[in-house]
């Protein structure tokens, strides 16, 4: 009888995926790329994916920021799967306002959003990871370092870095991967319209994006853990 290592059985079987916030643009691309690899997809969103992947199942989760919501939306989709070997924590939300003009409630909703749905949704899913699994979560370019008026923002996905390195270290004896990526802006309908004198074609595809988080989850990564990686090249 041989002994197949956490990270080789990664290799071989389909993955359990959890993505949230799956329906938005990056999380139809993220969900469609895994789909397409073979892998078994749950989506959550406070939205269900309207024209995303007929073969992803969905989850409704109104506010990931609550404890409880997040643990339901976790636990349910470990019942489906059997198990889960990647979470890929797509939730978050931007603001834009300079310090004079901020106030500690947007401060507060952009923590909520980014660091605490991240916290909740990790957490629950600890005991349903196996060893040798992968976290994936979305931090900021704009982050290292903030420009004006990216203060609030980035002070919330500095937060989302050092939940990353911390839990990579935790959790290196079970060979769990924990890694983010850090887009600059992605080019989505979104924000095509909120910079229409912008030049889209220096923009990051949820595409290439999800290529990405595609390699990060597989074997080929595993080496990787507690990295922020850039992903903002065009493309």
């Amino acid at each position: 009888m041989s002994l197949v290592s956490p990270s080789a059985a990664l290799a071989i079987d389909p993955l359990r995926v959890v993505i949230t916030g799956a329906a938005g643009a990056l999380g139809t691309a993220v969900t469609d790329a895994f789909i397409r690899a073979g892998h078994d997809v749950i989506g959550i969103d406070k939205h269900e994916g309207g024209n995303a992947n007929p073969h992803a199942r969905w989850l409704m989760a109104e506010d990931l920021s609550v404890a409880e919501q997040a643990r339901a939306s976790i636990s349910t989709s470990a019942d489906l799967l059997g198990g889960i070997d990647v979470v890929i924590h797509l939730v978050g939300a931007f603001a834009w306002s300079p310090i004079a003009a901020s106030t500690a409630a947007l401060w507060r909703d952009l923590y909520a959003a980014n660091v605490e749905t991240a916290f909740n949704v990790i957490q629950a899913a600890l005991p349903h990871l196996r060893d040798g699994s992968s976290v994936l979560c979305v931090g900021a370019a704009a982050a290292q370092p903030a420009a004006a008026g990216m203060a609030p923002y980035a002070a919330a996905k500095s937060g989302v870095a050092r939940l990353v390195e911390a839990l990579s270290a935790e959790l290196r004896p079970r060979s769990i991967r924990v890694n983010a990526i850090l887009p600059a802006i992605i080019d989505t309908p979104r924000n095509r319209a909120d910079m229409p004198d912008a030049d889209p074609a220096q923009w990051t595809s949820p595409e290439a994006i999800a290529d990405v988080l595609l390699f990060l989850a597989g074997r080929q990564s595993r080496a990787i853990s507690g990295a922020l990686i850039p992903v903002s090249n065009p493309g």
